[in-house]
């Protein structure tokens, strides 16, 4: 027996350097790796196997109790050797003294077939409970009341486990630390602050394992929504591994990489990383796969969006075909998707002629007119973005109010007007607001299609901003010679307007700016004999005199206009009676 404890005791006395010898060779043979510029792919899987092999084994260091352990010290005398074996390809790749390059690749896949079997043994000695460090132990998870401490020691526990357990204890290490964060802040606060954390939430965004992968991914698009956390995450290297989820994640996986590439490119410094490493393409490729859902679409929109304020990067977007690809999307089915490319696509218009004008000629302003049609049966939603895109975009652009104009968009806008929804009323408003500052001519066209009975109605709007909007729709209309007769035909509309004049009137109904375009209409109708006379037949000019004794001088200046008249009315009467 005691034969027996020395000859553990010399292998344990010759393990414990072997140990560190291994620990001591992975470092530099890392680093070493990154000169090799041959294989690319095979040597960032070969660096991340070897990085875990680290971590695993400087666990082991720590652990005592690995002395006892036979299958230990036979797996790292095989890991040295396929470290020596490693080390001389990482070599030869880097001087190019290799023979021919699939003979290179296929010891290369030996070398990373290898460090898979090393990794799987040091987990499952891990799992079976060989080793018996006191982070094997479950560590349940504190309570809300739980101090800072106890906190920290669990994300420890968590840490532990990241880094020698098996794929299974990983996954379930980081479904444990998603669950914390959603109940408690603190538990992102403190895994920053933990060394080494976050380094290894990272390193799982390239695992093979899907569900390790996810779990990885989802917990770092947790952290980013924390301000101070964002400086982290980017420190370590996050964007290449988010952007490789975008690349070839798995469904769910892509949307958390999405959202986390979201928040991080509403700065634009991180939007510039993003694009250097190829974020911008692998966005526009996940925009361009018909079995993408709508959710994963509608996101990487939403980071497309984040760029559009870098003119170069916008510039980029375009001359990878960005544009007949959004419309592609407003031309999709699913309602997330139309949505999400509409508000892309004016996004990138906006104030933007040569933009726009690619939208004009891809036929963009035909569809999203179609979309309002009364008779189609887009949802609120849709048609609210639409009406948005189209007035972002063609205000940019100086051929798109004719086929505006031949699509029966006023004929839509009328109708939203007389019929919709509060918020969609409120678009088609700001939508007549924008096409009475286009031309006189589709003023004319407005007057003639009956904009001027729909709008003053909305004189008796709760909104402020309805009114004042409808009020400088009316004066912009009425100025129009066709347009001010038309309007004068129907009595109810003059003594509308003398109505809303009352200075008794209370609250924001009788602002000063209300009145001041409300009297603007008021003047220009004044220089139609027949609006003169319902004026002045009107039991409200009471109201435009109580103002002009107040001395408004608009008011008054209708009264001496209306005064003026009268008074030549009568001496015509007298001289040719």
């Amino acid at each position: 027996m005691g034969e027996e404890q020395g000859q553990k005791s010399v292998q344990s006395s010759a393990g414990k350097p072997r140990l560190q010898q291994a620990i001591e060779f992975i470092s530099p043979l890392i680093s070493h790796s990154h000169s090799v510029k041959v294989f690319p792919v095979k040597w960032h899987s070969i660096r991340n196997k070897l990085e875990e092999i680290l971590s695993n084994l400087t666990v082991i260091d720590q652990n005592s109790d690995f002395h006892d352990n036979e299958s230990i010290l036979n797996t790292v005398e095989a890991i040295l050797a396929t470290l020596k074996n490693c080390n001389e390809l990482a070599q030869r790749c880097v001087d190019l003294s290799y023979t021919g390059k699939l003979l290179m690749k296929s010891d290369l896949d030996i070398v990373c077939t290898k460090l898979d079997n090393h990794i799987k043994t040091l987990s499952d000695v891990y799992t079976l409970g060989l080793l018996t460090h006191r982070n094997a132990l479950v560590v349940p998870k504190p309570g809300l009341s739980a101090s800072r401490e106890d906190v920290r020691f669990y994300i420890n526990d968590l840490l532990s486990r990241l880094r020698i357990g098996s794929w299974d204890m990983k996954k379930q290490a980081l479904v444990a630390f998603n669950d914390a964060t959603e109940e408690d802040d603190r538990y992102v606060k403190i895994s920053v602050e933990v060394d080494g954390f976050i380094s290894f939430l990272v390193h799982f965004l390239d695992s093979e394992e899907g569900e390790v992968q996810e779990q990885a991914v989802k917990a770092v698009c947790m952290i980013s929504g924390f301000e101070y956390c964002k400086g982290v995450l980017i420190s370590v290297g996050i964007i290449s591994p988010l952007i490789g989820v975008l690349e070839s994640g798995g469904g769910s996986s892509k949307k958390f990489a999405a959202r986390c590439l979201m928040k991080f490119t509403e700065n634009s410094n991180n939007a510039w990383s993003v694009s250097a490493h190829g974020g911008v393409t692998a966005l526009l490729k996940i925009c361009g796969k018909r079995d993408n859902g709508g959710e994963l679409v509608g996101l990487a929109c939403g980071v497309l969006k984040n760029f559009v304020g870098v003119e170069e990067i916008k510039r980029f977007m375009v001359e990878e075909g960005a544009i007949p690809l959004i419309l592609d999307l407003v031309r999709s089915k699913d309602e997330i998707t139309r949505i999400c490319s509409l508000d892309l696509l004016q996004a990138m218009a906006y104030k933007d002629e040569s933009v726009s004008e690619m939208v004009v000629k891809e036929g963009g302003i035909s569809t999203m007119v179609h979309i309002l049609d009364p008779k189609s049966s887009f949802s609120m939603k849709i048609r609210e973005a639409s009406l948005r895109g189209i007035m972002n975009i063609c205000c940019s652009s100086e051929n798109s109010l004719h086929i505006l104009i031949a699509s029966s968009f006023m004929d839509h806008i009328l109708y939203f007007l007389r019929f919709g929804e509060a918020s969609v009323q409120e678009l088609a408003l700001k939508a007549a607001f924008w096409l009475c500052g286009t031309s006189e001519e589709t003023k004319k066209l407005m007057g003639d299609a009956g904009f001027m009975p729909v709008v003053i109605k909305f004189l008796d709007s709760k909104s402020f901003e309805i009114r004042e909007m409808a009020a400088e729709i009316l004066y912009s209309m009425v100025i129009i010679p066709r347009n001010r007769k038309s309007f004068v035909q129907n009595d109810l509309n003059v003594g509308l307007i003398l109505q809303k004049l009352d200075p008794e009137g209370a609250g924001e109904a009788n602002s000063s700016n209300n009145k001041r375009l409300l009297l603007s209409i008021l003047m220009s109708l004044t220089s139609s004999n027949s609006a003169r006379k319902k004026i002045l037949n009107s039991g409200y000019l009471k109201n435009v005199e109580k103002l002009a004794d107040a001395e408004v001088s608009d008011a008054k200046k209708i009264v001496r206009k209306l005064s003026s008249n009268r008074f030549r009315s009568i001496l015509s009467g007298f001289w040719h009676s």
